[in-house]
């Protein structure tokens, strides 16, 4: 049976190569999954560094640097990962893999030869491959190419003709959008599309509401034909969320917290004033 692009917990999958190779996977969980990749001798697989839960004794892990091309300076300056993990079964006999999810996320097995070998993610979407998959930065960093595209928002490429596990926030929704069909997405709910639907980026009121309250700031008008993975809670506006509540506690919440707030500027309002009457005198 052929994988869909997201698939039913704990249900068992078959993907198969445009070159006749067969590889069973098995996507486990609800909301944090775990994908568990069966190799057979001498088959790989790439993933993230750091993913790994959990595999069979048979299994040998090697860390590898990425090629220049495919990461890029600037991630490289900016603390991306510049190393990825190769899987390799080197026994005469079956093993298996399992690659978990790094937050609360399930996982799309994306079969790049149904893309026409090339599809956009979001930032850090990339969880494991099998075959031939490279994966690249999207965006070109140089001042004089930063422009309002699709691609300052999904910064990451995946290209080749093998299967692709990425990572999507919450429930996923997949639209196949006819052509000239039109579809409105709230830019960080996108997961992942393929490079044939057309992009249009909008910014819905001035840059004010970015610093004050910018949720909804903007939004892409996507226009088919295609396909696109909407995700109801990605990473960023979750722990965002977190953050808020861990830093902003309203005065219901934590009342301790604004009067702690009010003394403070009544100590500097009283400092300031006595500072300024000594001077004078």
């Amino acid at each position: 049976m052929a994988a869909p692009f997201f698939s039913t917990p704990f249900q068992p999958y078959v993907y198969q190569s445009h070159q006749g190779a067969v590889v069973p996977f098995q996507i486990l969980g609800g909301e944090a999954q775990v994908v568990q990749i069966m190799l057979k001798p001498q088959e790989k697989i790439n993933a993230k560094p750091g993913s790994m839960c959990f595999m069979s004794g048979s299994i040998e892990m090697e860390n590898v640097l990425i090629p220049e091309n495919e990461v890029g300076v600037w991630q490289w300056f900016f603390g991306k990962a510049v190393t990825s993990v190769i899987f390799r079964n080197p026994g005469p006999s079956d093993g298996f893999v399992g690659i978990a999810t790094p937050s609360l996320a399930r996982i799309l097995p994306i079969d790049l030869a149904k893309f026409g070998g090339e599809i956009l993610c979001q930032p850090d979407a990339f969880l494991c491959s099998v075959n031939d998959v490279k994966v690249s930065n999207a965006l070109d960093h140089r001042a004089r190419n930063v422009v309002p595209t699709i691609e300052v928002f999904l910064r990451q490429k995946l290209t080749g003709q093998g299967l692709a596990f990425i990572l999507a926030g919450g429930s996923v929704a997949q639209k196949v959008l006819e052509v000239g069909e039109v579809l409105a997405v709230d830019v960080s709910c996108i997961a992942a599309l393929n490079t044939t639907v057309n992009v249009q980026i909008k910014y819905n009121g001035p840059l004010r509401r970015a610093v004050f309250g910018g949720d909804n700031l903007v939004t892409a008008t996507l226009t088919g034909p295609g396909i696109v993975f909407i995700q109801s809670l990605p990473f960023q506006l979750f722990s965002q969320r977190i953050a808020r509540a861990v830093t902003s506690p309203n005065m219901r919440e934590n009342p301790k917290f604004f009067v702690q707030i009010a003394i403070f500027f009544f100590l500097a309002y009283v400092v300031i004033v006595s500072s300024l009457i000594l001077t004078d005198a």
